[in-house]
């Protein structure tokens, strides 16, 4: 109780402090208290760990926006029967992870801001996923902060118009299979995750794009085979 009114109370003076520099300050700060309270009542942040108190700081000023957009997969998730959160793989781990949930395509997971949702359940492959895989994608959003969307949404639609030409112009592999390299997969931000999973080329890409990892993997660093 305690640690989520204290990281409501700062999360949203931080964020009203970035707000304000877009004359937004009240409806950012009232944003960062909500977004403060989940994490803290969650227990979410390492805070003796640089990374934790990174996380905090990012996630309520740099990246706010994709913490507000993380906002709608708690609502989903509070709203839906099928979900439940995962505390093994969320607290002092700076992410929330949900099986079920908020889904924009059946048998992927999507990633907003902090917000993990979408597992199909809690197993150890799943937990991978989450770990070396999404856990890059809530970096990523940290990071590139506002730039994070605007440039994935932007690789998405010029890759699928790269993708259709090139699938025009070969004729002899699925056009929507193409499409689907060029505008997902091969958006950097996916061939990043994908190679740290040790998944790249992913099984659902078609060869030509992107050889090579982009990164080494994570598992390759812990010296453990991965789970694709």
């Amino acid at each position: 109780m305690f640690e989520g009114a204290g990281v409501a109370a700062v999360g949203g003076a931080l964020s009203g402090l970035a707000g304000s520099a877009f004359s937004l300050a009240v409806p950012a700060a009232v944003i960062g208290a909500v977004h403060g309270g989940i994490a803290g009542s969650r227990r979410l942040y390492p805070w003796r760990r640089w990374q934790g108190v990174t996380a905090f700081v990012l996630d309520h000023t740099w990246a706010l926006v994709t913490s507000t957009a993380s906002l709608l997969s708690h609502a989903v998730a509070a709203l839906s029967k099928d979900t439940s959160f995962l505390p093994n793989l969320s607290e002092r781990q700076s992410r929330h992870v949900y099986v079920g949930g908020f889904r924009m395509r059946s048998g992927f997971v999507v990633t907003l801001g902090n917000t993990v949702s979408g597992l199909a359940d809690s197993g150890e492959r799943r937990s991978t996923l989450v770990t070396d895989h999404e856990d890059v994608h809530v970096w990523q959003a940290r990071w590139f902060g506002p730039l994070y969307p605007v440039l994935y949404v932007a690789w998405m639609v010029s890759g699928a118009a790269v993708g259709l030409a090139v699938a025009l112009a070969g004729g002899r592999r699925p056009v929507i299979k193409v499409v689907e390299t060029y505008a997902y997969y091969a958006n950097p931000f996916e061939w990043w995750a994908y190679s740290r999973q040790g998944s790249w080329p992913p099984s659902g890409a078609v060869a030509g794009v992107w050889r090579r990892p982009a990164v080494r993997s994570f598992s390759a660093r812990r010296g453990t085979p991965p789970q694709r």
